[in-house]
């Protein structure tokens, strides 16, 4: 037999090589095809918006906080007989600002259940001092406070955006990890991303935005 020339068997070993090489490399890409359609990247992904969604509310609240002050004081200079109410809002104010706020208190529920009282006993507390304001004309007209009120309504407004983006992102979250095949990712690669509370209404002042619209 000529060396140079391969046997049978060695034709035979190079053609089972060649078949295992394909198969490998069919293998490969039909597991590549598979994971990255199955919804591996999505717990991660929802987890971030969740994250994102949050920091809006959060930046909402605090734009909100920061407007109270100037508030209170513009108020005041005509309304000082309207102690109680102005004492309100700034406790209110207090409570909020005195909470420790990071994305870690949406892993918690019961903080996130503190959190959102402060914040709707604000809300209250603002509603009443608007309230209070319909008694003194030169206020409502006064330049500073027309400005303020501006500003709080279109505050009211994002904080309610915020809130309805952020339950949304919660939803979508919570749906995944709870359902197939999100629920096996869950337990196999992110079993230490809880499922997360979302809002919801601790009082009736918590479900409307304060009256700011004095026309």
């Amino acid at each position: 037999m000529n060396p140079a020339i391969p046997g049978p068997r060695c034709q035979a070993s190079a053609s089972s090589w060649r078949w295992w090489r394909l198969w490998r490399a069919m293998f490969v890409a039909l597991l590549a095809v598979m994971t990255s359609g199955c919804g591996i990247n999505n717990i991660p992904t929802y987890d971030e918006q969740v994250k994102a969604a949050w920091a809006q509310v959060q930046n909402q609240y605090q734009r909100r906080a920061d407007l109270i002050p100037n508030l209170v004081k513009t108020v005041k200079a005509y309304a000082d007989q309207e102690r109680e109410t102005l004492e309100a809002v700034t406790e209110a104010r207090a409570r909020v600002n005195s909470m420790q706020v990071d994305e870690n208190l949406i892993n918690d529920p019961a903080k996130l259940q503190q959190f959102e009282a402060a914040q709707a006993q604000l809300s209250g507390a603002l509603s009443r001092l608007m309230v209070v304001v319909e008694r003194y004309p030169d206020l409502k007209s006064n330049q500073n406070f027309l400005t303020l009120q501006s500003q709080l309504e279109g505050t009211e407004n994002r904080i309610s955006v915020a809130r309805r983006d952020y339950i949304s992102a919660v939803e979508r979250y919570n749906r995944e990890i709870r359902t197939f095949p999100g629920r096996i990712w869950h337990s196999i690669l992110y079993s230490d991303l809880p499922v997360r509370e979302t809002f919801e209404a601790t009082s009736e002042d918590a479900e409307k935005a304060p009256e700011v619209d004095f026309q």
